[in-house]
């Protein structure tokens, strides 16, 4: 067997498939497009769902791609195992109604044999049970002996997911040697062992499932292999684990350099090491395709990666950021294969280094907040910290479970894991209940006819004029929740339009598509939005003025022209924005979304944290220097790479075809692929002036803006403001700021007027309450309904009361509209002897339809039914008399 790197074994593979009539393809996002099933693309033929099903057109029938994968499903095993990783690639060859088990079953043999040369008494391929197809192309046409082909079951070699295509598998094992046999006597081709490693998977998809279970033969049957690069390298390159193979290991090496520590000396530093080196190559991955860290969905498994890496190297005694250095490594070693890696470079070290620094406070800040719990577990002589603190602790602020658990052991206390484990099985099962029935739609068609997929994509022509004349192809209109084809429509119906040729513009790339009108004779129709689907098949969404539209004819296409210039207007000044915000801001800020029409514009990017006035006024400042400069904007079509290699800015949820349309502002300005429409020059933009700065999302900003006459309605709108404002107050306008702040003041003296006054009124209506308790064994225990304006002044009150009657128990009733609010403290003698406020507190909620909780000296909680107050508190007090008794 030949020994190949890493990058070596990817590239022979795609080669090797290219020689057989193949288009190489990069590999998709890792951020799925129109497939709500799923978080993060999981396996090599997740992108290619809509060329199977016959929703998109493949950009050929044969093609092959090494496409990256992030699974985290099983987080706990990795580092444990030399199986388990997060990030991983698959090499993939896929075939679209073309070539089927015939050609395919001597490739693999001959790419194994000849391309990789394994030993041929080392393969065993296996066929599900009953496709005696493949068995006997295996036995008969390879010449593999019959002894060496396993026919396995359902559940290893036949593949589906849910209703749709669906068929059987062949996969190809390899023999590692008795040193990785389990030993068993029964050890063969299916075992669970580590001696027969399955690393290829070539999937026939041949069959439609149906909702009934049963299965129908497939007109167009498709060819779906997977191919595990990291694992087929460990076989080729003779090692034990994945974190062992060339690139993998170098990046392992680095971790070991920054943190002082050898592999292979200790296995609790080596799961230390492997899951860093894991987690960095998923988060470089990750943030190079435009995921950032949030809280939420995809953002929160990147969270979780970078957080759990951070965690180990503290444990390994790296007390400084170092992700950085590790991600470096990262991209040096996978940078052939995916260049965007090397381009996006400074986007992802400011990102995750940003949340490494955030994350190391969080530690901090973490130990604190644990530290409260241990004391409260103590005091309350608890053997285990309760699963609710455990569970806040890790959902909240994100504080590894494993370090709560070393830190609480060292304190002698356990920790409540079972009960944490079912608090995070009722979150997953709260998520997943929420994705469940999209998962159904996974291989769901959209609402179109199925003709509409084999249209030729609509040849646009609105580069170069905005009237133009087209042959309408299909009428749609609305039936139910999907389009029927129709041959005419009358006056007042609403219809798509879809036509050979268009100027109008599709919504695309952020830009929203135009409108405008068209004509078929004395018919009359406004088109108000133009869309494209995937294949760049336009579709005019138009409703007939007057006269009946026919099919089949040729149709007048006008663009409302004010409204494409205006958006043109817009569209440029996005790009001067981005410019704007790399020279004020930093280069690793990189636009993460648009949208812009002929109104205005908003321009989401890439930073931690708001922009100061300063900054703002910065960008814009220099947005408005480039419209005054009057600089050309060029437009050119060139190769992707000839462009990125000038610098040409590539947005990360876009997919590029070899040739694009590249922006030229200046003569080295700004340079940006894009598709949409432009100006001829920046002095067109006319004025540019921020309207809001704003987040959207953890390390993502949006910008709202406006150019031309929009522009000069807000400025004269705050004029206007300006002038009535001085007016009302009988000032000048240059001297609003100095009348505004002697308000303010005197507001400020007035407010702490109302408040003394409001606390005086309290004081009064509640002093007599203290004669109201009672003393139950030594504790003086008082119970009543208070007249507060706020939950707050109700703490305050109890605070006074308990400084009164301590030692003491008091619970406080309020009521609020038809709601209720309690309040129960207990001094430490009175927790001595078992009353803890936040079990009485959940007596009084319950009792008034609410719930709620706390610490055992202090507890506050809700209810529904106002007027239930007086029966909770008296329920209440009945529990603490029976503590007391």
């Amino acid at each position: 067997m030949r020994y190949m790197t890493v990058n070596e074994l990817r590239e022979a593979y795609l080669q090797f498939f290219e020689s057989k009539g193949h288009l190489r393809i990069p590999s998709a996002s890792l951020v799925p497009k129109n497939d709500p099933s799923i978080l993060l693309i999981n396996a090599g033929m997740t992108p290619m769902k809509a060329y199977f099903t016959g929703a998109a057109i493949p950009p050929a029938k044969r093609v092959t791609n090494s496409q990256k994968c992030v699974r985290t499903g099983d987080l706990e095993n990795i580092g444990y195992t030399a199986r388990h990783v997060s990030f991983f690639e698959m090499l993939g060859n896929f075939s679209f109604g073309d070539y089927f088990k015939k050609e395919m079953i001597p490739w693999i043999w001959e790419f194994c044999t000849q391309v990789l040369g394994m030993e041929e008494d080392k393969l065993y391929p296996t066929v599900y049970e009953l496709d005696d197809e493949s068995y006997d192309i295996w036995t008969k046409t390879v010449g593999v002996p019959e002894e060496r082909v396993y026919r396995l079951g359902k559940a290893d070699n036949f593949w589906e997911h849910g209703v749709g295509p669906s068929g059987p598998c062949t996969e190809i094992l390899y023999d590692r040697g008795e040193k990785y046999s389990c030993g068993k006597d029964t050890c063969a081709p299916g075992c669970d062992c580590d001696r027969y490693m399955e690393f290829w998977n070539s999937v026939f998809s041949q069959f439609e499932r149906q909702e009934d279970g049963t299965y129908i033969e497939l007109k167009q049957k498709n060819i779906d292999t997977g191919v595990g690069l990291e694992r087929l390298a460990t076989i080729v390159q003779d090692v034990d684990s994945i974190y062992e193979i060339d690139t993998v290991k170098s990046i392992l090496g680095k971790v070991c350099e920054i943190s002082g520590k050898t592999y292979g000396e200790d296995e609790k530093t080596d799961i230390s090491l492997r899951i860093i080196t894991d987690h960095a190559r998923s988060a470089t991955m990750m943030v190079s395709d435009g995921i950032t860290p949030s809280n939420n969905g995809r953002g929160y498994v990147l969270r979780n990666l970078i957080r759990r890496a951070v965690r180990q190297a503290s444990l390994l005694g790296v007390e400084d950021n170092f992700l950085s250095k590790v991600v470096e490594e990262v991209v040096a070693q996978s940078k052939d294969a995916y260049p965007e890696l090397e381009s996006n470079l400074k986007f992802i070290l400011y990102t995750i280094d940003s949340e490494e620094t955030t994350f190391r406070g969080t530690l901090n800040s973490g130990n604190k907040i644990l530290d409260g719990y241990i004391k409260d577990a103590i005091d309350n002589k608890l053997e285990a910290l309760p699963a609710e603190d455990v569970f806040k602790l890790h959902d909240t602020y994100g504080f590894p479970l494993d370090l709560t658990k070393e830190i609480a052991k060292e304190s002698g206390l356990e920790i409540d894991e079972q009960g944490f484990r079912d608090l995070m099985e009722e979150q997953r099962m709260r998520a997943q209940a929420n994705t469940k029935k999209n998962v159904q739609s996974a291989w769901a068609g959209d609402k179109m006819p199925k003709e509409i997929a084999q249209i030729e994509p609509t040849n646009f022509t609105g580069y170069e004029t905005l009237v133009d004349e087209g042959k309408i192809l299909y009428l749609l209109v609305e039936d139910g929740d999907k389009y029927k084809i129709v041959d005419s429509v009358e006056t007042g119906t609403d219809v798509v339009i879809i036509t050979d040729k268009t100027p109008f513009f599709g919504t695309g790339g952020g830009q929203i598509g135009d409108k405008g009108f068209a004509s078929q004779g004395d018919t009359e129709v406004e088109i108000t939005m133009t869309n494209k689907n995937r294949d760049k098949v336009y579709f005019h969404q138009a409703k007939v003025l007057e006269g009946t539209l026919y099919a089949d004819r040729s149709i007048k296409l006008e663009v409302d022209r004010e409204n494409r210039r205006s958006t043109a207007r817009n569209h440029t000044a996005t790009h001067l924005l981005h410019k704007a915000l790399r020279k004020v801001i930093g280069e690793h800020v990189i636009q993460a979304g648009s949208e812009f029409n002929g109104e205005y514009f908003r321009f989401d990017f890439t930073h931690q944290g708001g922009l100061s006035a300063d900054q703002l006024a910065a960008v814009e400042a220099e947005v408005n220097w480039a419209i005054l400069e009057d600089m050309d904007v060029e437009v050119l079509w060139e190769p992707v790479e000839e462009a990125k290699a000038k610098g040409a800015i590539a947005l990360f949820d876009e997919t590029y075809a070899e040739i694009m349309r590249t922006i030229y502002i200046g003569e080295d300005y700004s340079i940006e692929l894009c598709g949409g429409t432009h100006l001829k020059h920046t002095s067109q933009v006319g004025s540019f002036r921020i309207l809001t700065e704003t987040s959207v999302a953890a390390g993502i900003r949006r910008i709202e803006a406006a150019t031309g006459f929009n522009a000069l309605r807000y400025y004269n709108s705050d004029r206007e403001l300006l002038a009535s404002l001085s007016d009302k107050l009988n000032t000048s306008v240059s001297e609003l700021d100095v009348r505004l702040d002697h308000i303010i003041d005197k507001n400020k003296e007035l407010e702490k007027e109302v408040k003394t006054l409001e606390n005086a009124k309290m004081e009064s209506a509640n002093k007599d309450l203290l004669s109201d308790s009672e003393d139950i064994a030594g504790i003086n225990l008082l119970v009543t309904e208070v007249s507060t304006d706020s939950v707050e002044q109700m703490r305050e009150l109890g605070d006074k009361f308990m400084a009164e009657l301590e030692p003491a128990v008091v619970i406080l009733g309020r009521k609020e509209a038809e709601k209720v609010n309690f309040l129960v403290m207990s001094s430490d003698q009175a927790i001595d002897k078992g009353v803890k406020a936040g079990d009485i507190v959940k007596v009084a909620a319950k009792v008034a339809g609410g719930g709620g909780g706390g610490k055992a000296n202090m507890a506050q909680a809700g209810g529904k039914d106002s007027g239930k107050l007086e029966e909770a508190l008296e329920s209440a007090k009945t529990a603490v008399k029976e503590i007391l008794a």
